[in-house]
């Protein structure tokens, strides 16, 4: 199986699990949208809701940075360019998933 086609199943797979994430995360955040502040550290200091937005969040720059990857494909000529700024966005999709997943495990009320 080459590169294309195992990045064509892993979108087709990562999509699929967002479906339920982004409507759970759409009906949360209405619900937590016009709330103090201490009502939204309330639901992020919740166990449940810290796994699934850990989750989503993982999920969604896997997903954007296999998309925008596809991206640099179609449009960077230069080979070096394009390794480069596909790295750049690996480790952007790495790092900053951590963080944010590092930020909400350590919130407190």
């Amino acid at each position: 199986m080459n590169l294309a086609t195992k990045k064509w199943i892993f979108m087709k797979i990562s999509s699929v699990i967002l479906v339920p994430l982004m409507l759970w995360f759409i009906f949360n955040f209405i619900s937590i949208y016009n709330q103090n502040y201490l009502e939204v550290l309330s639901f992020f200091t919740n166990s449940a809701n810290k796994f699934l937005f850990s989750f989503f969040i993982v999920f969604a720059y896997f997903y954007s940075s296999l998309s925008i990857s596809e991206v640099f494909e179609d449009y960077i000529q230069n080979e070096k360019i394009k390794n480069a700024a596909n790295k750049a966005l690996y480790i952007f999709a790495i790092i900053m998933p951590l963080i944010t997943i590092i930020v909400i495990f350590n919130l407190k009320l």
